[in-house]
């Protein structure tokens, strides 16, 4: 199969560059900026290097870093000066997936790569919702991460232990991991809000040596002490050597037994030792969201994090040493990640913790006019809730460094671009991307050499083979199907932790077709080189063997006024399946018979009478992780009556109360 998908990838490249779209882009790139990007420069260097002819095309591009994958990560690796030894080998088993080894010879340090410069230029800059403001330098950075990495070594701290920071998005987190991941060992996030259990299903796993962890935190007006949560944790975490206090509220806290952050450091230290690693030695544990169970947790590398997140910043998103760097993220979800190897090439990162509405909905609006942000990095629900807000930032505004904003955490809807280009700016790049914490990156993402298309993500990532199979394993363009990825790649996990004969890792990800990657995401490749995602492949409706993506519903949903969000399930009906639909409406509105019509003919109208739910309900919330995604299997298991196996995984567990024993889905 894989020989044959890989041929189709390659010969659908090339008939999507050289056939004209009959869209009209939303925006497109002007041929002078398309030619100071790092992308047009990389690709010349590739021809050059390499002999070979692109023309500036990119699907041309991308279907050459698939065909010459070791070329184009090697020459990756040296153009962006990763520091350590590449060694001789670039891929060992190349066809296999999993299995494959990328860069076995290497020898590097991750913290060393986001360290590099060490100059007076700003590194982090934090903002928290009531406008305190810390900055620190790169040079200052280095400092305070010597301190701190002296200390965790004093602490026992080696290669391969676990360090965990149950923490916000400030500047002590990233110094943290810094420290951590200089000695070779491993980091493992989640932010504050998390519930003593979800916690626990977390760091449980690993085992952490030891754990960073705040007095409180901010959250739309409110300080919220974690003292007794903190306690609760450590007391069912016996390798828990040191608690270390970061005074992040300025509360007085009561947590036991804990270190204060301004101690816990060496201030005689100078330099950082960095401990070389193997390119695959871990670096990262995440988790999964945990709604079906305790949360798988995925083990990343050392290596290919850092160079598919090089690639992602430097050629995908153009960012540079004169940009600011900002994404809306807790440290709990992935996107945190990411924020950070920002540093590897010399931007400066803004940090934000709180609510984005706080104190008004233009708080953000206000950050990217006060810190110069040129790359704006949020989630698709928080544009869509500024739009229902009213908020027309164009207007009040002045907004003249954004040059981009990436979008992420759901589908954002066609809506959504209409909304970014004409209320908030018409110069920019709207990148949508997807990717996840499976490989802690994009499979499809943005490009500033490309034209934005409405509805879609700009294209697939260099170096990755991703494609759209239908129900047969065939490769389909312009159809829905499951999103793949055919050949290896260096962001792939390691694997699970615990996972001793990766039994849990195959079956995640390799069950479905053999030696090919299935993502769990339903998806379409498009005739002008982008992707458009319909959502998840375990939410995906049948109703009568039809298959419709949730994110097909949602956005003729939210186009109705009165509702303000909306989540859709599947029940089993009569033999067969009906599309439940459940709205939150604006305050103080109710669902009649009237508004259920209004969404029904929206739905009609503008997809098909296959997309009309068969019945709509009224909810005053909707269950979402603590990333912020709604979770549809929990809400369809609750319907039928299963039990939620892991509510501890959710920002908001009572609201799967709201849909128990709804008689109106007994008739």
């Amino acid at each position: 199969m894989t020989e044959k998908a890989n041929s189709s990838l390659l010969s659908q490249g090339t008939s999507q560059s050289n056939s004209q779209s009959t869209l009209q882009p939303l925006w497109q790139p002007s041929e002078a900026q398309r030619e100071r990007t790092q992308m047009m420069a990389f690709m010349r260097t590739v021809e050059s290097k390499y002999q070979q002819h692109f023309g500036g095309d990119y699907e041309q591009f991308h279907a050459w870093s698939v065909q010459q994958k070791e070329q184009f990560w090697s020459l990756l690796w040296d153009e962006f000066a990763v520091i350590g030894e590449k060694g001789e080998r670039v891929l060992i088993d190349g066809e296999k997936m999993p299995g494959a080894s990328w860069f076995p010879d290497a020898q590097l340090n991750f913290a060393e790569n986001l360290l590099r410069y060490r100059d007076t230029q700003a590194a982090l800059v934090f903002t928290n919702e009531h406008g305190a403001r810390t900055e620190i330098s790169y040079a200052e950075l280095y400092q305070v991460t010597a301190e701190l990495a002296a200390k965790l070594q004093q602490q026992g701290v080696q290669a391969g232990d676990r360090v965990a920071g149950m923490l916000p998005n400030c500047i002590e987190t990233i110094v943290a991991m810094l420290a951590t991941t200089s000695l070779g060992a491993v980091w493992s996030s989640c932010s504050p809000d998390f519930g003593v259990q979800g916690v626990l299903d977390r760091f449980g796993q690993v085992e952490p040596k030891v754990m960073f962890t705040v007095d409180g935190y901010f959250y739309n007006g409110k300080t919220i002490d974690v003292s007794d949560k903190v306690n609760a944790i450590k007391a069912e975490l016996p390798s828990v050597a040191a608690l270390v206090v970061i005074p992040f509220a300025g509360i007085q806290h009561s947590i036991n037994d804990a270190q204060a952050w301004a101690d816990y450091r060496d201030s005689s230290a100078r330099e950082i030792t960095f401990v070389p690693r193997k390119f695959n030695d871990p670096l990262y544990i995440m988790f999964s969201s945990g709604t079906t169970g305790v949360p798988k947790c995925i083990v990343h590398g050392i290596g290919g994090t850092l160079l598919q997140h090089i690639k992602e910043h430097a050629l995908h998103t153009d960012l540079r040493r004169e940009d600011t760097l900002f994404y809306f993220t807790t440290c709990g979800w992935m996107m945190w990640n990411w924020l950070v190897s920002g540093l590897a090439v010399g931007a400066r990162l803004a940090l934000f913790d709180g609510s984005p509405f706080y104190p008004t909905p233009a708080a953000m609006s206000d950050l990217i006019d006060k810190e110069g942000i040129t790359v704006f990095g949020t989630s698709a629900k928080y544009l869509a809730a500024l739009e229902k807000a009213g908020e027309k930032p164009q207007e009040s505004h002045n907004l003249s460094t954004l040059r981009a904003i990436l979008t992420t955490g759901s589908v954002l809807a066609p809506e959504s671009f209409d909304y970014v280009y004409h209320d908030i700016k018409t110069d920019l790049c709207l990148s949508s991307i997807s990717g996840g914490t499976d490989i802690v990156s994009c499979f499809a993402l943005g490009n500033p050499i490309l034209p934005v298309y409405r509805g879609q993500l700009q294209c697939r990532g260099l170096g990755l083979a991703v494609n759209v199979y239908n129900d047969s394993g065939k490769p389909v363009l312009g159809e829905k199907g499951e999103l793949v990825c055919e050949q290896t790649f260096p962001c792939m996990p390691i694997g699970f932790w615990n996972d001793s004969d990766g039994s849990r890792y195959h079956s995640a990800y390799f069950e479905r077709f053999e030696n090919i990657w299935a993502h769990g995401d339903y998806a379409e490749l498009t005739h002008e080189g982008g992707v458009v995602i319909y959502g998840r492949s375990d939410a995906v409706l049948n109703p009568g063997g039809v298959r419709i993506g949730t994110a097909e519903i949602y956005r003729q949903v939210e186009k109705v006024d009165a509702v303000l969000e909306s989540i859709a399930v599947g029940q089993s009906w009569q033999d067969d399946e009906r599309i439940v639909l459940f709205v939150k409406l604006r305050e103080g509105i109710e669902l009649t018979d009237t508004l259920r019509n209004e969404i029904k003919q929206t739905i009609r109208a503008n997809a098909t009478p296959r997309h009309v739910p068969s019945v709509i309900l009224q909810t005053a919330d909707i269950p979402r992780t603590i990333s912020g995604k709604i979770v549809e299997l929990a809400v369809r298991q609750v319907i039928h009556g299963e039990t939620v196996k892991n509510t501890d995984a959710l920002a908001n567990p009572e609201a799967l109360e709201l849909f128990k024993n709804r008689a109106e889905l007994n008739r």
